[in-house]
């Protein structure tokens, strides 16, 4: 029993050590990757919308969390950034058409509907919970744009995102982003081809 309790409290220690351990190399291109990631979307929203909050949504923060601080998360891979997105603005766009002006109803029906459909879909994705949201309770341009909402600001944005974590995800060889070999290899190549 107490040799149980002996081996529990060492592995306690190596797994709170371990996850502890702070990679400077690790954080200083989540910081680049992320600055630069919502800064082309900052961009595009100074330059095309100045004063509307259109491009530059909420659940962009969350994204850029994982795809950039949690690149080896099953729910920062490609798949899930870009369906997860989608698929909770689609549902976020239809359920606000559907009840408009029953906020009691539409936000958590929202919600809730687009984390089924992700799991269904295998795409789950945390921050398209508030890609749905936003649907539903931005402001009336957000509401105003109907489906054009699920290509501008999500699948630009997303896409964006996406391109920023192939690049600066795949700079370093400790650091593979999607964790499928395959995909990582070919676009590490191509960086290098633009490089050198």
């Amino acid at each position: 029993m107490i040799r149980k309790i002996k081996r529990s409290i060492r592995i306690s220690r190596y797994v709170i050590y371990k996850e502890t351990l702070v990679d400077y190399k690790e954080n200083f291109w989540a910081f680049i990757g992320s600055f630069l990631g919502i800064g082309l979307i900052a961009y595009f929203q100074n330059n095309f919308a100045p004063g509307e909050n259109l491009f530059l949504i909420g659940s962009f923060g969350a994204s850029s969390v994982l795809v950039y601080g949690a690149i080896q998360s099953p729910l920062a891979q490609p798949r899930n950034l870009i369906g997860g997105h989608l698929i909770s603005a689609i549902t976020g766009v239809t359920v606000a058409q559907l009840l408009p002006d029953i906020i009691w109803l539409t936000a958590p029906l929202a919600v809730s509907l687009s984390i089924v459909f992700m799991q269904i879909s295998k795409t789950l994705h945390p921050p398209g919970g508030a890609t749905a949201l936003i649907a539903v309770i931005g402001s009336e341009r957000i509401k105003a744009l109907g489906y054009m909402y699920v290509l501008n600001p999500v699948l630009s944005g997303a896409c964006i995102l996406l391109l920023v974590a192939l690049i600066f995800n795949n700079i370093t060889s400790n650091r593979r982003y999607p964790t499928d070999k395959r995909f990582t290899n070919l676009i590490r190549r191509i960086i290098k081809k633009k490089l050198y």
